[in-house]
């Protein structure tokens, strides 16, 4: 903790943006419906059509099994060349129509239910995201300029929803603004997601609970390698494979580093952590901490989206030591190693004395975009 800029800089309620070889790496806190109304106002300027309307059929060419076409309600029909399936949950056009399989992960990951609620700001925000563990699950506090985001994720094995409500409102600081609304889900993937002339992007291509707040990030990498992939005329088998390839091995990290903060719990006694604990890992994971466990080594995939230092600190955080240590420690003598981390120690406190106070920067800030 006392070598990690962030970590500093979050419990002194301070952040900016910086420069320099040793930038403070962040993440946002959104307002997502302000977010998707921006989206939709910035592609509509470039040219996109937003055509509304509720799907009742879709049509497919019974020879090449491509999507031809969505009729909507009204007797209105869509054309196309190629589909992007953001049907949510339902996922009807990748997995209803095209019959791609959901590959259930509720094995790993026990949690089924979250709900989620909005309450009024009583103090300034601070830079980070809290996750509070709860009983059965946990609950979420994210911080926004004019309300806070909130929510409990749970297993209704575990608890009833009536009883997560109860536990989420007692929780919450500050007076609700709507009713806690009840979202069900199961953890997992769709076993491709490009199939035909068809991808399915953010909830119908699957889902990995919010513990690292990764969807959005996870649909922008799929639209990302899309445009990398676009096909032609033809799509080919091997555009398909690669696109189908590195998504899925993206969602399986993402997936492998939730399920090591669940299976490093320390909530002995409690039916819904133990049980937690005492899962059969997935072969990558396992790997990966009886790697740490026995030479202190974590190597990062190139398609992991967590780096090597927030895997060290969520397995050590909970309890996962290594035997020893790394060896290149050994290349400095003690006094070499003892200024050199101390070092560090200092950097750290001399930036973080120097940043503005969180709510002070996102003042400058809106000053600025104003």
């Amino acid at each position: 903790e006392d070598y990690c800029l962030e970590l500093k800089a979050a419990e002194a309620g301070k952040f900016a943006k910086m420069a320099g070889e040793t930038p403070l790496t962040y993440a946002f806190h959104l307002n997502a419906t302000a977010y998707a109304a921006l989206l939709r106002q910035k592609s509509e300027a470039l040219g996109a059509q937003r055509v509304e309307g509720k799907i009742s059929e879709v049509i497919v060419d019974p020879e090449t099994g491509n999507i031809q076409s969505l009729k909507l309600e009204e007797d209105r029909t869509v054309d196309g060349d190629f589909f992007v399936d953001c049907t949510g949950f339902r996922s009807l056009l990748l997995g209803d129509t095209l019959g791609v399989e959901f590959e259930d992960w509720g094995h790993w990951l026990a949690a089924d239910r979250a709900l989620a609620v909005q309450t009024e700001s009583t103090e300034p925000p601070v830079p980070y995201t809290r996750a509070i563990a709860h009983r059965v699950g946990w609950q979420w506090r994210i911080p926004l300029q004019h309300r806070a985001g909130n929510g409990l994720v749970f297993c209704n094995d575990y608890m009833t929803e009536d009883e997560a409500r109860e536990t989420l409102v007692n929780n919450v600081p500050d007076p609700l603004l709507i009713e806690p609304r009840l979202i069900k889900f199961t953890t997992g993937q769709r076993r491709q997601y490009w199939n035909k002339n068809c991808i399915a992007l953010g909830l119908a291509s699957g889902f990995i609970e919010p513990l690292e707040s990764t969807s959005i990030h996870f649909i922008q990498n799929g639209i990302m390698w899309l445009l990398l992939m676009f096909p032609d005329n033809t799509i080919d088998d091997s555009l398909v494979n690669e696109y189908n390839q590195r998504l899925r091995a993206e969602a399986e990290h993402i997936r492998d580093f939730i399920v090591l903060h669940y299976v490093a719990n320390e909530r002995h006694g409690d039916p819904f952590w133990d049980y937690c604990r005492n899962i059969d890992l997935p072969d990558s994971l396992a790997h990966r901490m009886q790697l740490f466990k026995e030479s202190a080594r974590i190597f990062k995939p190139q398609d992991d989206v967590f780096a090597e230092n927030s895997w060290v600190q969520v397995m050590m955080g909970q309890g996962v030591v290594p035997a020893k240590h790394h060896n290149i420690a050994q290349a400095m003598s003690p006094d070499q190693l003892t200024q050199f981390l101390g070092g560090i120690e200092r950097e750290v406190a001399d930036t973080v004395n120097k940043l503005p106070s969180h709510q002070s920067y996102i003042d400058a800030l809106l000053k600025h975009a104003s």
